[in-house]
């Protein structure tokens, strides 16, 4: 049981490093614009050498609600699996009772939540990307950033399959033994 909780919590602490620099970064989709190469993330965009904030690019209601649902599950995504991993640490100091809702069930609980709402921002960003910004800006891919995305959803993903397995072997475990 415990040996599934580490490999939870070491997936749980790669994820979560991953969401916060994804979510921080400035290099979400590269472009050239103008004969310039350019770069974007979720709160910046930047020509060359020089910065702007997204908010000072966005003009219609539509592509204002696209950045704002990225980032507001990205931010979401990041907060499951921080709460995630403090259930996953104190899960380790738990009694041999389990309550009945157990730690490692709510810490697997929280990163399946947390692996839904990067999906969701990732869905999002990839879906007007593809349909409107890459239409914008001829030369264009997605960059490292938006990569680390998607390696994130995957560790949140495999953090939460660690902690369910640890649940069910340790609920096999007190089924089986005798009262």
């Amino acid at each position: 049981m415990y040996s599934f909780m580490g490999g939870g919590l070491f997936c749980a602490w790669v994820g979560t490093i991953l969401l916060v620099v994804a979510t921080a970064t400035d290099h979400w989709m590269q472009y050239r614009l103008s004969g310039a190469f350019a770069h974007q993330g979720l709160w910046r965009y930047c020509l060359g050498t020089k910065c702007y904030l997204q908010t000072e690019s966005i003009g219609e209601a539509p592509e204002r609600a696209y950045w704002n649902a990225t980032r507001a599950f990205m931010i979401l995504s990041s907060l499951c699996a921080t709460s995630g991993i403090i259930m996953g640490i104190v899960a380790f100091a738990q009694q041999p009772t389990f309550t009945r809702l157990s730690r490692p069930f709510s810490a697997g609980i929280m990163f399946f939540a947390s692996t839904f709402f990067v999906l969701l921002a990732l869905a999002i960003y990839t879906g007007v990307t593809v349909s409107f910004l890459g239409r914008r800006f001829g030369d264009w891919r997605f960059s490292w950033s938006y990569i680390l995305g998607w390696v994130a959803l995957l560790m949140t993903f495999f953090a939460g399959i660690f902690y369910m397995c640890a649940y069910r072997m340790h609920e096999c475990r007190r089924l089986s033994t005798p009262r």
